[in-house]
């Protein structure tokens, strides 16, 4: 590809594309989901310490803060909901290149709606434009990016959350092209903030960069507009690939259709060895030897071989194969927690398992072999890639909504994010501040 032809195809995808609508119902799904998550999430740590910082900076009260009780300019707002959001590690996942694009990306539209007073439709609709702008960038970006060690969630939602800022200031196409431009500058984050506060702060960070380079940019700042992917920009100097495939039918079909949502309170890499251990339905007096075969780029992500914290637990194959096969609630938010860590039916069950690759297995996917006491063995296998309807992931979302906002709290939520032609703005700010 010529220097600046990826970088002015997003463009020309941001200002132009149409949604398909099983990409936008899609969309409407991880909108609850995300609120549902930034919700149950405000009362962490991470949101209570920025949400205090941004409110002592104060500022224009432009924009809803997840747990109120005021609001703040959207950069601020997008920082603050990006991070609280992720606090969790509970929200939506493309595999396509490892990353988070609602934590990015809804912050920034969010925020940046309610500043120019766009409706539900647009917002529903820049989000899903950041979002699959994201998933294409860190396919472009690639494998080695990701291995380097940059974090895709902040890297690639940056680029995500610049698009559908940019999409809802109303920026021309100049304005689009230098808004990508500056924030090749500004996008940020590192793997080797996982299991720590830092790793929620990417999303805000990345939802904050894109925040304000659709705002300089709308007022005239100007970048290089090849900063992307041209000579020194950021995809050749952060173990880009410049792979052309990720410009494969760019507007006509939408990569966001196939995002994953979770329904483990975990790190993703971890459900699908859960889902093959719960569908054996064994007790756990009858398992003497775990073995779980997994993709070999989630042993630097989710091996935590004895993790100490319940943060360190979400993100450890042996723990969370403990869990599944004891019968605990993966799903709730308290199962996760340092007394899991030390409880010694599970310490023992943990004790069991080992972790192996097959670099020939999807990353969506894991095999799991049981030895029994009496020397039998059971296998299992799951993809988390397998077909599921969009009615029946709308039913799993519901049920993971009510189990983090109880049922009037996710009967709400439903109500105005499922509202017309797009969510009920005013209503979700009430549900997100409230």
């Amino acid at each position: 590809m010529g220097q600046a032809e990826f970088s002015d195809a997003i463009a020309d995808f941001a200002l132009t594309a149409r949604p398909s609508a099983a990409a936008l119902a899609m969309m409407r799904l991880s909108l609850m989901d995300w609120a549902a998550c930034g919700i149950a999430g405000r009362d962490e740590p991470v949101a209570g310490m920025l949400r205090g910082l941004a409110t002592e900076d104060g500022g224009t009260p432009e924009a809803s803060v997840i747990g109120g009780p005021v609001r703040l300019p959207a950069r601020a707002a997008a920082w603050v909901n990006g991070a609280t959001s992720h606090a969790l590690d509970y929200d939506d996942t493309h595999f396509a290149h490892i990353g988070h694009p609602s934590v990015a990306v809804i912050p920034a539209a969010l925020a940046v709606a309610q500043g120019t007073g766009a409706t539900g439709a647009a917002l529903l609709e820049a989000a899903l434009l950041g979002a699959e702008a994201s998933i294409r960038i860190g396919v472009w970006l690639g494998r080695d990016h990701y291995q380097a060690g940059f974090h895709q969630t902040a890297t690639a939602g940056a680029f995500g959350a610049t698009v559908a800022a940019a999409r809802l200031l109303g920026c021309d196409a100049s304005q689009m092209r230098h808004a990508l431009g500056l924030v090749s500058t500004r996008a940020s984050g590192l793997k080797s903030q996982f299991g720590t506060m830092g790793k929620p702060l990417n999303a805000g960070i990345a939802a904050a960069n894109g925040v304000e380079a659709a705002l300089l940019a709308a007022r005239g700042f100007v970048s290089n507009p090849s900063a992307l992917d041209g000579e020194q920009g950021f995809g050749p100097t952060h173990h880009g690939m410049a792979d052309a495939a990720a410009l494969n039918d760019l507007g006509r079909a939408w990569m966001f259709e196939t995002v994953s949502h979770k329904f483990h309170a975990c790190c993703h890499g971890t459900h699908a060895a859960i889902e093959a251990l719960r569908a054996l339905d064994l007790s756990p007096e009858d398992v003497a030897a775990v073995t779980i075969v997994t993709h070999p780029r989630w042993l630097r992500v989710c091996n935590i071989a004895a993790p100490r914290t319940g943060l360190e637990a979400k993100f450890s194959y042996r723990l969370t194969a403990a869990m599944a096969l004891a019968g605990w609630d993966t799903g709730a938010l308290s199962s996760f927690s340092q007394a899991a860590c030390v409880d010694p039916a599970l310490v023992a069950l943990r004790d069991k398992v080992d972790v192996q690759t097959d670099a020939e297995m999807p990353e969506t996917a894991a095999r799991v072999v049981v030895t029994r006491g009496d020397g039998g063995t059971r296998r299992g296998a799951h993809d988390l890639d397998a077909p599921m309807t969009l009615e029946r992931r709308a039913e799993k979302l519901r049920a993971k909504a009510e189990s983090l906002l109880g049922a009037p709290g996710a009967a709400a939520l439903w109500a105005v994010t499922a509202a017309g032609e797009g969510p009920d703005l005013p209503g979700l700010a009430a549900a997100l501040e409230g």
